[in-house]
């Protein structure tokens, strides 16, 4: 059915863009430390600082929830598809026989 198959294509699309969109919206989390070493006098030796950064993602549940909803509905879809492409098969493939039976019949003497 090609209507299935718009409808199996248009589901990858939009799981394909809530996965992008969940890479986009992540949360960046930033740490800076800074070390100081002093004399007896206190008076400043050595000064360090350190930032370190890491990338978080943002986990939208409900958009998983959607997308996980999304990839068994196309998987449903495509397994339809495959049951009624093998049964059109079936189908043509048995009209085929008959015609070949009928062709090559052995004619009946009169």
């Amino acid at each position: 059915m090609p209507g299935t198959a718009v409808a199996a294509n248009e589901r990858m699309r939009i799981i394909s863009l809530a996965s992008l969109a969940l890479l986009i919206l992540t949360a960046c989390n930033q740490k800076t430390e800074t070390t100081t070493v002093t004399d007896t006098n206190g008076n400043v030796q050595q000064q360090k600082t350190t930032t370190v950064s890491a990338t978080v993602p943002s986990i939208d549940t409900t958009a998983t929830a959607e997308a996980k909803q999304d990839v068994k509905d196309a998987a449903h879809d495509a397994a339809a598809a495959t049951r009624d492409a093998a049964h059109a098969t079936g189908t043509a493939m048995e009209s085929a026989g008959k015609n070949i039976q009928k062709h090559t019949a052995p004619k009946k003497k009169h």
